[in-house]
């Protein structure tokens, strides 16, 4: 089973370094100048010395260790097959029930014992930028996480239901204290890194140390972190999670990247940057890993290729896991979605995700059938229009509304969306377990109301120029911003009908596509006035504090409402699942109230799949992003 939800990384052997490093924990000056003290960021906590001292002053209950690929196995036997295989590659998605046929098919598993699968398949796969760095303590970007859920290591996963379970792949026991205030995981003994050292508790210990060091700069992997008191391995196996408080939500910050200690425990205090020594650079050329899958080859720009690792499914010399169905996959780098939709077609890729114009203009012909089908399933992704509410244009309430009114939504879903994707109600998709009871009612375009609303904030136009404006600390400013975009037809399309509308109650907006990466340094360094941007569903609705709560680091907005802080807070603190889905059903309508964000639409997922593939499943967070997802896609032997 390849538990796609779980990540990690490393590099070469430590006998290349001859850097001559500091210890661990050494205090070591940075080229930041924060000097290098591993875990300066844990606040002092006094852990049990032993597991005995432990195991007897903690009642433990039995927490889930689960294979999800004999979960889905299990899933899988009470869904009907409403067509044959040979049936759905004939069919053309065209319709609802086109759909769920082809799905029920084509979703086919492998049989357990993995007779008539091509073990020598490869997967050809493309992500839309290169990588920046391999090791996961690093990632950023999606193609950085893809690599990662197939390289890396880790003991905890969620399954297409967003369930958290410890690993079965690499986990014997998980238990957690009655209180919730504890949790104990003892890992298989059969575990290995890529140079063929044991990955133990002491990596886990060690890469959470690392995680929490201030002059490591890794502010992303590190948010949610600080919710854990310590992490202890109290023997190679055992590992322990010491929790600050008693939280709902508690487990899903268990799941952080495991990087070797063995590889960086002597470097990291020399090279807190992890990339700008020799030894640092070299473990990007080499890395050392800890998933089913290692680094074969990686030409900068072009592809990332990787193998299957037999020293994951092997140990000794005996199978301990189940082999990953492909010995390759090739990650080729195409970052137009145009030039992906066409590789899929001539089969030079074998999925690829379809925009809405793909989906009906370009899939519908026998260029795409021949090699390929398609199907969709629901996702949890939103789109929106963000304010920066440090700007004085957005701060009033009335001119947010105002704004979210003039939008025509008609146009945007009907033409530009192709009919394909519903309005967004907020920031909880309507089949998510946190969406509200009560939703507020959807916006739709009143450009009357909007310009009442812009009176009334005491926006008019003295200068009769056609653009509204407003003395504020001491001068005229025009109601004019910039609006930030990725350069994607399909998004810059939506901006330009919103600046249309706005144009027609005297707001002028520019609209200014750029590079995806220099848009998000952007939005990270909250330099901007508005931008289109997007949101993928966390694997929990807590997740989305991170971005709503007050001074988060992924707020990029500056939002900020007391009450929606507070029940954040009390959600984090309520265990029964009924109560916090009615506190999170606050904060959506509280958030939508407020209109921080511009709601747009919601992202259904559409895919092309190369007609060879099988096992394919889809979730609120794609057809891949859990687990087993990839992991149980393969390819039938020829007969």
């Amino acid at each position: 089973m390849l538990t796609i939800a779980t990540i990690g990384c490393g590099r070469p052997s430590a006998d290349e370094t001859g850097s001559g490093a500091a210890s661990d924990g050494a205090d070591t000056t940075t080229t930041s100048g924060i000097p290098f003290e591993l875990g300066d960021l844990m606040a002092p906590f006094d852990a049990p010395a032993t597991l005995e001292e432990l195991d007897g002053g903690v009642e433990w209950v039995e927490s889930p260790v689960v294979d999800t690929m004999a979960l889905l196995r299990k899933e899988k036997e009470d869904e009907p097959q409403l067509v044959s295989v040979e049936e759905a590659l004939s069919m053309r998605n065209n319709s609802d029930e086109d759909n769920e046929a082809i799905l029920s098919a084509l979703s086919v598993l492998a049989p357990a014992d993995g007779e008539g699968v091509d073990y020598g398949a490869e997967l050809n796969r493309s992500i839309p930028m290169d990588l920046n760095k391999v090791n996961v303590l690093q990632q950023s970007s999606m193609s950085e996480q893809d690599i990662a859920g197939l390289v890396g290591f880790g003991l905890f996963t969620f399954d297409w239901n967003m369930t958290p379970y410890a690993s079965a792949d690499t986990v014997r026991s998980w238990q957690t204290s009655s209180d919730r205030m504890v949790d104990k995981v003892v890992m298989r003994d059969d575990l290995t890194w890529s140079d063929g050292e044991p990955i133990t508790a002491h990596d886990v210990e060690f890469s959470y140390k690392l995680i929490m060091t201030e002059a490591v700069p890794i502010p992303a992997v590190r948010s949610g972190m600080e919710s854990i008191a310590a992490v202890k391995a109290y023997d190679d196996h055992t590992v322990v999670y010491f929790h600050k408080e008693s939280l709902a939500t508690n487990v899903w910050n268990l799941n952080f990247p495991i990087v070797p200690k063995h590889v960086y425990e002597d470097s990291a205090p020399e090279d807190p940057t992890l990339v700008q020594s020799d030894y640092h650079a070299q473990l990007e050329r080499e890395p050392i890993v800890g998933g089913p899958y290692e680094f074969e080859r990686r030409d900068r720009g072009q592809q990332v290729l990787l193998r299957r690792r037999e020293s994951w499914y092997t140990h000794k010399g005996e199978r301990v896991r189940d082999k990953p169905y492909f010995a390759r996959v090739r990650h080729r780098v195409l970052e137009d979605a145009n030039t992906r939709l066409n590789a899929l077609k001539s089969a030079a890729i074998d999925e690829a995700e379809l925009g809405a114009e793909q989906w009906i203009t370009q899939t519908d012909g026998e260029d795409f059938y021949r090699h390929n089908t398609k199907v969709r399933g629901s996702q949890h992704v939103f789109f929106y229009i963000g304010w920066n509410l440090q700007s004085p244009l957005f701060k009033d309430l009335r001119v947010r509304r105002a704004l979210a009114l003039a939008l025509n939504y008609r146009e945007m879903l009907d033409d530009l969306c192709f009919g394909l994707y519903p309005q967004c109600h907020g920031p909880f998709h309507p089949e998510s377990w946190a969406f509200s009871d009560d939703p507020p009612e959807l916006y739709s375009q009143d450009l009357d109301a909007a310009e009442d609303l812009l009176d009334e904030a005491g926006w008019g136009d003295s200068d009769y120029d056609g653009v509204r404006d407003k003395e504020i600390g001491g001068r005229v400013v025009p109601l004019e911003f910039s609006l930030m975009v990725s350069s994607k037809p399909d998004r810059i399309a939506i901006c330009n009908l919103f600046r249309e509308n706005l144009e027609s109650i005297g707001i002028r907006c520019n609209v200014q596509p750029l590079e995806a990466a220099v848009m998000q340094q952007r939005m990270f360094d909250k330099s901007f006035e508005a931008a289109f941007s997007g949101w993928g569903a966390g694997a929990d609705p807590y997740t989305t504090k991170n971005i709503f709560a007050t001074g988060e680091n992924r707020n990029y907005g500056s939002y900020s409402n007391p009450e929606v802080d507070r029940l954040f807070e009390e959600a984090e603190r309520e265990f029964d699942r009924g109560k916090r889905a009615e506190l999170y059903g606050k904060i959506h309508n509280l958030i939508f109230e407020d209109q921080p964000y511009l709601f747009l639409y919601t992202y259904s997922a559409f895919y092309g799949f190369n007609k060879e593939l099988r096992g394919y499943r889809f979730s609120p967070r794609g057809p891949f992003s859990y687990s087993p997802g990839l992991g149980s896609v393969w390819v039938p032997a020829a007969n």
